[in-house]
């Protein structure tokens, strides 16, 4: 609908659209030289453990966490053993290991602090015109857009959406909506720190190309993935501001399945986006 290289998050989306085969989820890049030495190493540690669970689709063998982290088994062990303890990891019989109910709590207290996600539902109620469709809600995390909320359709779609997930911005409405918003220099930059990943046959695959895009897209108040992401859907996004900001906080956007989308469908839901995102900003104080 509506950018981890990882493509985890929406082929599990897919998984009734696309092959069946479902891949783990690479481990997540090693900060910066720089970030690390700031850091509190076990906190880190633990974190890029927790980072594996979420994004994989299976339990976790300890094997599993060494070959992805090349941490040593002894350091592993403890490592998890807390995390179980605390409740942020849960281990099977089959000493594998997935995430814990702890961060769930944690899920659901970051969802009722969040006055953006607060301000996403409220609006998704008050605006009807997106009534059929589902909604999502996404922020930028350097290279990747991240869903926050997802507000559900009447009609039906065959990509289940996870919040939570992280998506390449440089292929889905959301991200090329809020990198609009962005200085061409600081786009080029985090292009040049993270690069491209194409997804499909489809996808921008050059900084220039991704440029001249928001390029239109910052003229037109809206961004277009047109099977960039995933082949057979096409998605809008718009961008979400908060006061006293000219960058976007965030970006609505929403999926449709392109071969049964009428050209005035695509108009009216393109309208509504747009609509949906000044309304959300409005309730931010922009």
């Amino acid at each position: 609908m509506v950018m981890t290289p990882n493509r985890n998050d929406w082929l599990s989306s897919l998984a009734e659209m696309r092959s069946p085969g479902r891949k783990r989820a690479p481990a997540p890049a090693a900060p910066p030289a720089t970030a690390r030495s700031e850091l509190v190493p076990a906190v880190e540690r633990a974190v890029r453990l927790l980072d594996l669970l979420a994004e994989s689709v299976e339990p976790l063998a300890l094997a599993d966490f060494q070959r992805r982290t090349g941490l040593p088994k002894s350091s592993l062990h403890g490592l998890l053993n807390t995390l179980h303890q605390l409740g942020l990891a849960w281990r099977g019989e089959d000493q594998c290991y997935r995430l814990g109910s702890k961060s769930l709590e944690w899920a659901n207290a970051f969802s009722h602090q969040n006055r953006v996600i607060e301000a996403f539902d409220e609006t998704c109620q008050e605006l009807a015109g997106l009534k059929e469709e589902t909604v999502m809600l996404a922020v930028l995390q350097q290279d990747q857009v991240q869903s926050l909320a997802c507000r559900e359709g009447t009609r039906p779609l065959a990509v289940k959406f996870r919040v939570g997930g992280r998506f390449p911005a440089a292929c889905t409405s959301s991200g090329k909506a809020i990198l609009a918003t962005l200085p061409d220099e600081k786009v080029r930059a985090l292009l040049a720190a993270h690069g491209i990943e194409r997804q499909t046959r489809f996808s921008v695959t050059t900084p220039d190309a991704l440029i001249r895009q928001l390029d239109r897209f910052r003229h037109a108040g809206y961004a277009v993935d047109d099977e960039e992401m995933a082949e057979g859907m096409h998605c809008f996004g718009a961008p979400v501001f908060t006061a006293g900001r000219s960058e976007a906080i965030a970006a609505v956007a929403v999926s449709l399945i392109k071969a049964s989308t009428t050209a005035r469908r695509k108009q009216e839901v393109i309208q509504q986006i747009a609509a949906l995102a000044k309304a959300l900003s409005k309730k931010l104080g922009a």
